[in-house]
C-alpha cells in the first residue's frame, strides 16, 4: 500500500478550488494519505475564505495528520532544503511514507524523481499519472 505524505501546497490546492484535480487523490483506492500539523497549519493559513477553510477540514477527515516535533536527525546529510521545507521531509520520512507529494519545485524540484530515506518525492501530477 502506497503512503502518500501530501505537502502544504497540495492541501492548499485541493481545498482552493472546488474542481482541483488534486482531489482525484482522495478517490484513489488503496493508499494512505498523509499530513503532519505542520503543513495543515501552513496550508489553513493561506487559504482565504471561510468555504476554502471548511473544504479542507472536510478533505483532511480522510487524512492522518501527524503530530510530529522537527529537527531530529532523519533527514539525509547534505540535503540542500530551505528551513521550512525540511519539516516536510522530516515528517514525511518519520511518518514511513512511500511518497512525498509536492508542488514546490523551487524547494524539492531537484529532488524530484529521487528516493530519499525510503520517501519518493514526486509532483503530485506524476503520482496521478503514474496511477491511472
Amino acid at each position: 500500500m502506497n503512503r502518500l505524505f501530501l505537502d502544504a501546497n497540495v492541501l492548499f490546492s485541493a481545498a482552493y478550488r472546488p474542481d482541483a484535480g488534486l482531489r482525484r487523490l482522495w478517490e484513489i483506492v488503496g493508499v494512505q494519505l498523509i499530513t503532519s500539523a505542520y503543513a495543515e497549519e501552513e496550508a489553513r493559513r493561506n487559504l482565504e475564505t471561510p468555504v476554502q477553510h471548511a473544504t479542507l477540514s472536510e478533505l483532511l477527515r480522510h487524512v492522518k495528520v501527524l503530530i510530529f516535533q522537527p529537527g531530529s536527525s532523519l533527514l539525509p546529510s547534505g540535503l540542500d532544503l530551505p528551513d521550512n521545507d525540511r519539516p516536510i521531509l522530516e515528517a514525511a520520512i518519520f511518518s514511513h511514507a512511500t511518497h512525498l507529494l509536492t508542488g514546490g519545485m523551487k524547494a524539492f524540484g531537484a529532488y524530484y524523481g529521487r528516493t530519499l530515506a525510503g520517501v519518493r518525492i514526486v509532483p503530485p501530477a506524476a503520482y496521478l499519472h503514474e496511477h491511472r
